[in-house]
């Protein structure tokens, strides 16, 4: 059994009176695509960001590697291997995918940088930046400006920007939100490759790449776990038929 690589106990978040989270409790392991569903407002996203450090739960704890960073800010999340993705694509448009990729590798860095540098001479921040990119399969468009690539692409660049931080954990929200058919296929596909040698937590609606790629399913409705366990075992849960997959997990 895979030991878990990100544990989350009991999280909860509070705005005023409104429980946008309450007591979840999630593990995510590498090699073993987990993925969060739920109706709109169910508190995926909020959760996802308690997780990343972009909030601050209300109560809870969150461990990463063995090591408690349940009130360490993003940062430092992501110094430790903590790679986020956002619902809406978050790129430098005007520059490059290589200098995207080269920023995101330099943010890694806990040390100041020489402005009077070419960035460009910094070795090493640019092979990361290609090695993400190859990754992501956008290695023939290093030089192309981020602001010409398909939304597509520009959310494989998203992604290659987190893998060039180094993660070991990638928070995925909604990647393929906007995408034609032809685009989800590939974003399946290299997400489906990224799982085979990291930890990944997936927020998706398209329930069809939901059931393809997962291997663990989480269920949140009105900011709670409703179930959670293997795609064939969501699928066949009276509690969720009814919640939300609706005829989704109704037999062929």
């Amino acid at each position: 059994m895979t030991h878990p690589i990100l544990e989350a106990h009991d999280l909860s978040r509070h705005f005023g009176g409104l429980a946008a989270v309450h007591q979840v409790s999630i593990e995510v392991a590498v090699g073993d695509l987990h993925a969060v569903i739920g109706p709109n407002g169910a508190g995926k996203t909020t959760l996802v960001n308690l997780l990343s450090g972009d909030l601050l739960p209300s109560s809870g704890s969150i461990c990463f590697r063995g090591q408690h960073v349940t009130r360490l800010a993003p940062e430092k999340r992501a110094r430790l291997g903590i790679g986020r993705s956002y619902q809406k694509t978050n790129i430098f448009p005007g520059f490059s995918a290589l200098e995207n990729c080269r920023l995101a590798a330099q943010s890694r860095r806990p040390h100041p940088f020489n402005w009077l540098r070419d960035a460009l001479s910094y070795k090493d921040l640019v092979e990361s930046a290609r090695r993400a990119l190859q990754q992501a399969g956008l290695d023939q468009r290093a030089d192309d400006l981020a602001l010409a690539l398909s939304h597509g692409e520009q959310r494989q660049l998203e992604i290659a920007m987190c893998l060039a931080t180094e993660p070991e954990l990638l928070l995925l929200d909604e990647p393929l939100a906007g995408m034609g058919t032809e685009e989800s296929q590939q974003m399946i596909q290299l997400i489906a490759r990224l799982a085979e040698s990291h930890a990944v937590l997936l927020i998706e609606h398209d329930m069809d790449a939901v059931f393809q790629l997962a291997k663990v399913l989480t269920v949140m409705v009105d900011g709670k776990v409703l179930a959670s366990g293997a795609p064939e075992e969501i699928r066949a849960n009276r509690e969720v038929q009814r919640a939300y997959l609706g005829h989704l997990a109704e037999p062929a």
